[in-house]
């Protein structure tokens, strides 16, 4: 739908986006990158000065790519190497890493200060020319039809009107739209009350966070970039309530150990309760919830924000192909039953952190401490702690997924290894040398596989791509790109397709993986995901 607007302040466009944090206006992004042109509204006058979220992983970032502003997204971040974890005696038993460094194309896990990457995303969206950004608006009703979704907002200038094919309400914990929509949430939220501050001309220059698990005080540092810094401290009863503002001379005795202080190196304090909870639905017709607006965390796996950036990735790639036409509205019943499962999964783990690794109970610590020690001690625990193996993976079993008898093989998402792409003779990030659209690889397969396949990528106009392994420089293909392995990085993420065309989704997940042999099964599966005719050779 191109952009419209009408008398006054009646206004139209493809998507519009409720909430211009980080999640809102990461969607916002990712829309206009496909073509569709959006309004965010935002109820603040402006974007935040508040420094809330601090990680970005590298699935984060990878998403930035596919919206074109990585590198204005990597100017604001540091570099991290993951999470150190201290025992009940304050002394460094672990550091958690990527399994693989570097699988994703980007930094693992990445300390920055919102306000920073709030400023870099909106000067993204005012340079391009589909995104529109109206600040000071409080929505006040949602009205949808068979064919659109009109919010009505108020702002100390008056009225506005805005029509929509579809509404993304990405407007935080108390979000309005969910309000409107009457969709509830399921949970809790957690009776402990953490002092949370951010600090300036810090000493810490650690580039990875640090979780110490001492029962008399638990407590999180996580360093940020330019003397920034991150203190997050269990209050003990009687030391304040959520919402208060925590005095200074607490925050000065709290991070004595590590500083001194000043009043005016306290960038932000507060007192807070963390909440776990996730919504009974995701979507109401023409409406879908992302972010806080969809689930809340406690911040002990740093998945937070990272999780609502996981929604827009997932979502705005279906959003698009249907207001393009090459696929039925139906595809969008998949964002749900793919992100809620992965987002209760998330909730969990962070609440079980919070209760082991934070406990204020000394045997809980102590037994804690004992088991981890003999885990450590162990090829295979080592493994799961030091590579995260702890952490909940996004393996899609419902949805945009065909496993035809594979399921450990779709569903999951595909790395990002930097690869040689013959026909330019370039060495690539395997995202821009594919494209953001769908694409087929054929994986080891015969030259004359890939006949059997045209019916699929014309289906999903896909582009088709053939990774030959052990080392070999095909000859005799004609059609498909080859990409070629330089690091061992692409033969690691395809390995265990040998011999299979592999349908990557345009969020880099994989649909589906089959023999050659298969292909009528696949398409017998996939068919109703788009609206491309397709001949049948």
């Amino acid at each position: 739908m191109p952009s419209v607007e009408a008398s006054g302040e009646n206004l139209t466009c493809d998507v519009l986006v409720v909430g211009a944090g980080p999640t809102g206006m990461t969607a916002a992004a990712l829309l206009a990158a496909r073509g569709l042109d959006g309004i965010v509204l935002e109820r603040r006058l402006s974007t935040s000065e508040a420094p809330k979220a601090i990680s970005l992983d590298d699935e984060a970032l990878r998403s930035y790519q596919q919206a074109g502003i990585a590198d204005d997204v990597l100017s604001i971040i540091v570099p991290g190497t993951g999470t150190r974890y201290y025992d009940a005696d304050n002394r460094a038993v672990f550091q958690a890493r990527a399994a693989v460094p570097y699988r994703q194309g980007y930094p693992f896990k990445n300390p920055f200060a919102q306000p920073d990457l709030e400023r870099v995303l909106r000067e993204a969206l005012d340079r391009h020319p589909l995104v529109r950004l109206k600040f000071g608006y409080t929505v006040e009703t949602l009205v949808q039809d068979a064919n659109s979704a009109t919010v009505q907002a108020q702002s100390g200038d008056g009225a506005l009107s805005v029509t929509a094919q579809y509404v993304l309400g990405a407007d935080g914990g108390r979000s309005a739209i969910r309000s409107i929509l009457g969709i509830g949430m399921a949970g809790r939220s957690h009776s402990e009350v953490w002092l949370v501050t951010d600090m300036l001309n810090d000493p810490h220059t650690e580039r990875y966070g640090m979780h110490h698990g001492m029962p008399q005080r638990p407590h999180v540092i996580v360093p940020g970039m330019h003397g920034r810094c991150r203190y997050e401290f269990l209050l003990h009863p009687g030391e304040g309530e959520a919402g208060e503002d925590p005095p200074y001379e607490l925050i000065r005795d709290l991070v004595a150990p590590y500083r001194q202080l000043a009043p005016s190196e306290v960038e932000r304090a507060v007192n807070y309760q963390f909440h776990s909870v996730n919504a009974n639905a995701y979507r109401s017709g023409r409406a879908f919830l992302l972010g806080d607006a969809a689930h809340m965390m406690a911040p002990f796996a740093g998945q937070g924000l990272n999780s609502g950036l996981r929604d827009g990735a997932n979502l705005a790639w279906k959003i698009a192909q249907v207001v393009d036409g090459t696929a039925p509205e139906s595809i969008l019943d998949s964002y749900e039953s793919e992100r809620s499962p992965h987002a209760l999964a998330t909730i969990r783990l962070s609440e079980l952190l919070g209760r082991i690794v934070m406990t204020t109970s000394k045997r809980v610590a102590a037994y804690r401490d004992a088991a981890v020690a003999r885990a450590l001690a162990t090829d295979q625990g080592r493994h799961f702690f030091e590579e995260m193996r702890y952490r909940p993976r996004a393996h899609y079993r419902d949805g945009l997924v065909a496993s035809l008898g594979a399921e450990e093989l779709v569903g999951i998402s595909i790395g990002q290894p930097r690869v040689f792409e013959t026909s330019s003779h370039r060495s690539l990030l395997l995202d821009d040398a594919v494209g953001n659209g769908w694409v087929l690889f054929g994986v080891g397969v015969d030259a004359a596989d890939w006949d059997l396949v045209d019916s699929v990528s014309q289906l999903f106009l896909a582009g088709t791509f053939h990774i030959p392994l052990d080392d070999t420089m095909p000859q005799g293909l004609d059609g498909p790109e080859i990409l070629l392995d330089l690091d061992g990085g692409l033969y690691r993420e395809f390995e265990q397709y040998r011999g299979r065309f592999v349908l990557l989704r345009p969020d880099r997940f994989v649909a589906a993986a089959w023999v050659p042999e298969d292909t009528a099964s696949v398409l017998d599966v996939c068919s109703d995901w788009v609206d491309v005719p397709v001949t049948v050779s």
